[in-house]
């Protein structure tokens, strides 16, 4: 069949696009999550109870961090856990606590880096906003104003007429305040227009947690529709496929291990969060569940000796204007399954044998896989993959999909590669 005439199955990009659309902050990535889990008959479980040791499915939410496990029929304490993991945050603009302010007739938004990113991609674009209020009563309400907003306007050409042969310089503090309106700027107008698209009195708001999204939805792109482009791709497709993967791995219920779910929140910033991959949520759920079935220290350890994690985040597909800047031997593509990253200082936690095992479940899905590993001139990030083999003491390897325009407000990866790696995670769940 040749490209033009080539049909994609785009059913499972379909649905992750409408999951993007519907989780513009990690809060409402972990309720979109926790609604499908709810839907599948998971049960949400709060930590401050006690929990039981009854098979099915259960989850705990707290803030932008969602953990959810099936144990199934038979499961004993010292069953050991398969975990895929992945974080809810992306990097953006967040509101400061004092966010109303302008200049030259102009009404603006006071906000804040978060995270690493590519600045550029924020200007000249339509923004929404969105995040969590938290209330007087101690309760809290998530908002979203998803429609044209706010916009970070670029200096026209005219006014710096360099720009093209100099570079464009941006000062993070005085060239990324987005405007929102015209007049003056008065204290606690930005909240209370806030409150009320939430649709709640604005002096019953005391906290908040709100940032700036880009409104355009994702879209198939290209001669043949087989690229998607999207805002949060990094790294909400991860969240998207491993949800996926524990719903399948949960419906065929093999007890010889419990699957497990962990999107971690604040990963762009280093994790060091009560909801980062640096906290203890995991690690409290995993020895809970055993405790819960009447299992003790011993088998604790037990099951953390035999658990494997999954990290799955997104990499660097090779970028055609850009090749040099890549590993010659290594040039992930787009659409040609996931990747398995590598990188022996331990950036990611990938080993010999997280290789064949993840290799060893892409060939039970029957889906392509690849090798990234980073140019030995340019430095490498990380993911969660080596904090939590080094907090939990759990073998792990990394994988991701390869995209291009990491960390911009709108990055691209293939269509195909999001269901590739969900069948590689579901896979590696029921192995």
């Amino acid at each position: 069949m040749s490209p033009s005439t080539r049909v994609f199955d785009r059913s499972h990009t379909e649905d992750l696009a409408a999951f993007v659309q519907v989780a513009p902050s990690p809060y409402h990535a972990v309720a979109a999550v926790a609604g499908r889990l709810e839907k599948a008959g998971f049960r949400r479980v709060a930590e401050t109870d006690a929990w039981d040791g009854e098979a099915g499915g259960k989850f705990v939410v707290r803030g932008g961090a969602i953990v959810a496990w099936y144990v199934p029929q038979g499961a004993r304490p010292e069953t050991p856990y398969r975990v895929v993991g992945a974080h809810t945050d992306s990097p953006n603009l967040r509101v400061k606590p004092r966010p109303d302010m302008g200049a030259a007739g102009w009404r603006q938004v006071a906000v804040e880096i978060y995270g690493g990113p590519l600045l550029n991609s924020w200007l000249d674009r339509d923004l929404g906003l969105a995040g969590r209020l938290s209330l007087r009563d101690g309760s809290s309400v998530l908002v979203n104003v998803d429609r044209p907003l706010l916009r970070v306007a670029q200096l026209a050409i005219h006014l710096d007429r360099g720009v093209n042969d100099n570079g464009l310089n941006l000062d993070k503090q005085r060239h990324l305040q987005p405007l929102w309106g015209l007049g003056e700027a008065h204290d606690g107008d930005l909240i209370r227009f806030v409150a009320g698209e939430a649709g709640v009195d604005a002096e019953d708001v005391i906290g908040w947690d709100l940032m700036t999204h880009d409104v355009q939805p994702p879209a198939f792109l290209g001669r043949d529709r087989e690229l998607l482009a999207s805002p949060r791709l990094d790294n909400l497709l991860s969240v998207h496929a491993c949800t996926a993967a524990l719903l399948a791995a949960a419906q065929a219920g093999d007890a010889s291990c419990i699957p497990v779910l962990a999107a971690f929140d604040h990963e762009e910033n280093g994790s060091e969060s009560d909801t980062g991959a640096q906290g203890p949520l995991l690690g409290n759920v995993l020895e809970r569940s055993v405790h819960a079935r009447g299992g003790g220290y011993e088998d604790r350890l037990r099951a953390l000796a035999g658990t494997v994690c999954v990290s799955s985040d997104v990499g660097h597909a090779v970028h055609p204007n850009y090749a040099e800047r890549h590993d010659p031997t290594h040039h992930p593509r787009a659409n040609g399954g996931p990747i398995l990253k590598t990188n022996v200082n331990q950036r990611y936690a990938t080993d010999g044998p997280g290789r064949a095992l993840f290799a060893a479940a892409c060939e039970e899905a029957g889906v392509p896989f690849q090798h990234f590993v980073s140019s030995n001139a340019m430095p490498c990030g990380t993911t969660i993959g080596p904090i939590t083999a080094a907090r939990h003491g759990i073998s792990t390897v990394d994988v991701g999909v390869p995209m291009l325009s990491m960390h911009s407000a709108r990055e691209l990866c293939g269509a195909d590669d999001p269901a590739y790696l969900a069948s590689a995670l579901t896979a590696f769940l029921r192995a």
